[in-house]
């Protein structure tokens, strides 16, 4: 994260949590989103989805129990994610496999740098919070690479989506800490 080069602030490992379970809302909207439109764009994917969506739902789980140990509310930035997430799925679907695949690996992409920065600062500090976060990155490793896996290099939405979608995560993120 940006909020911290490489310094720990108190509270920190809070709002981290609260945004990691924001950004899990979001991706379940996407997912529910690109789900719904694949049946008729790449029904060939839709199994694929379901699956990365149980993830995430069990990925949200966790950071919302850590939450509830804590004490804390969810980030002021959920259900904005849902529902960007929701619009970036259904949009992305309706485009078909390449703009599905192109998205989750952009996504995946950002998400898995973040994650590894966080256990970095918050590593000897806040156990329990690197304990979560650790928890998921296989999962996270393994939506970029089936995703990455079914997009061409040379191909269109790659180009188009990867830097909108990396931006916007980018921004999500941001904000999240932020409020």
């Amino acid at each position: 994260m940006d909020v911290v080069a490489h310094s720990f602030a108190p509270g920190l490992g809070d709002r981290i949590i609260k945004v990691n379970h924001a950004g899990e809302h979001g991706a379940i909207a996407i997912y529910t989103g690109q789900i719904l439109l694949a049946r008729l764009t790449a029904p060939a994917l839709v199994d694929e989805l379901r699956e990365f969506r149980s993830h995430e739902e069990r990925h949200r789980a966790i950071f919302g129990a850590e939450l509830v140990r804590r004490g804390r509310p969810r980030c002021r930035s959920y259900w904005f994610c849902g529902l960007g997430g929701f619009i970036l799925g259904a949009i992305t679907g309706l485009l078909g496999r390449g703009a599905i695949s192109a998205t989750t690996t952009a996504v995946e992409r950002v998400v898995l740098r973040h994650l590894e920065h966080q256990i970095g600062v918050l590593h000897g500090h806040d156990p329990a919070a690197v304990l979560a976060i650790s928890s998921i990155i296989a999962d996270e490793q393994q939506h970029h690479d089936q995703s990455l896996a079914h997009t061409r290099a040379d191909a269109f939405w790659p180009k188009v989506l990867s830097p909108i979608v990396s931006a916007s995560t980018e921004a999500v993120i941001w904000l999240g800490m932020r409020l």
